[in-house]
């Protein structure tokens, strides 16, 4: 049985998330389809993440009804993805509403069955583009609330290790953990050539520019930071 569950989108938080779980002990991954534009891309991510750390217990979960929901231009074709604005304080059009909380029931629920201690999610607060369910008091709130609804035993702690990192810091700390950032996926838009023109784009970027690195993965364009 594995020590822990890992959310993996197949982005690079998450693969960093990972890296820093599997470094302390053994892993379960868990990867989500909920009708977002890049449920492929990601997917073929994410395996390719979990074959690199070797992970044999993996999951994959399809919620659509996210998608049938809808309110977010990452699972509603009719609403466009916006170009990043690294200064915006408000909550973005890609937000999917209550996410998180969908993500991280599965992982209770998985937890519970394999008696996994700890639920990994690479969620940032510090650097983000503003989502409501990416904030700390969020996790803290979710984890009291799943202990309180779990059956009786030993208490599942949710671990966001990055929560408080900025993106630059995320880069640095998956180059130490050598992370496969090649792997990864962040696009909101495309597929086969990330558009660097979105929110999660130009974050990304912008993180492997304040870390002196290059990001490896290949991009239609880069923004000018």
């Amino acid at each position: 049985m594995a020590d822990s569950i890992v959310l993996v989108s197949g982005g690079m938080d998450s693969a960093v998330t990972a890296a820093i779980a599997a470094s302390v002990g053994t892993a379960a991954f868990l990867h989500i389809n909920y009708g977002q534009r890049t449920e492929a891309r990601e997917l073929k991510s994410f395996n390719a993440i979990a074959d690199h750390f070797c992970i044999r217990e993996r999951l994959v979960v399809d919620i659509t009804y996210l998608k049938k929901i809808g309110g977010s231009a990452l699972t509603d074709t009719s609403i466009d993805v916006p170009d990043g604005d690294l200064g915006r304080q408000d909550v973005p059009l890609t937000y999917v509403p209550f996410r998180n909380a969908n993500f991280l029931s599965i992982a209770v629920s998985w937890a519970e069955v394999i008696a996994a201690k700890n639920i990994y999610i690479g969620a940032v607060e510090e650097d983000s583009s503003g989502y409501p369910d990416c904030r700390e008091a969020f996790f803290t709130a979710f984890e009291k609330a799943a202990n309180l609804g779990k059956r009786p035993g030993a208490d599942i702690k949710i671990a966001t290790p990055l929560i408080h990192m900025r993106k630059a810091e995320i880069v640095r700390k998956g180059l130490e953990l050598k992370a496969p950032l090649h792997l990864t996926w962040s696009c909101y838009r495309d597929e086969t050539l990330a558009c660097g023109e979105c929110d999660s784009c130009l974050l990304r970027l912008r993180g492997f520019h304040e870390a002196g690195a290059i990001d490896p993965i290949p991009y239609r364009q880069k923004a000018t930071l």
